[in-house]
């Protein structure tokens, strides 16, 4: 079994309908998800964090969360 897991809960993932953590059969599977949603979540939330996906120990992929580009709000009450 491979799971993939958000590494941190921001606003904007909290508001999302996004899996804190999902398992899957085979590799493969979990390698093409953990990019998809990261890909997804740069899109598609407020640019205030970047998502990366990498691997992690075993059979765990994890989707990190960095200072992102952009001057947006996820919420929380610390914006600017």
């Amino acid at each position: 079994m491979f799971t993939v897991q958000v590494e941190r809960e921001c606003g904007c993932f909290k508001r999302s309908e996004i899996q804190k953590e999902k398992s899957f059969d085979n590799r493969e599977d979990a390698i093409t998800y953990s990019k998809a949603i990261a890909e997804i979540m740069n899109e598609d939330f407020c640019k205030k964090h970047h998502f990366t996906a990498r691997a992690a120990a075993g059979d765990e992929f994890v989707i990190s969360v960095g200072e992102g580009s952009g001057g947006g709000c996820c919420g929380g009450g610390h914006c600017g």
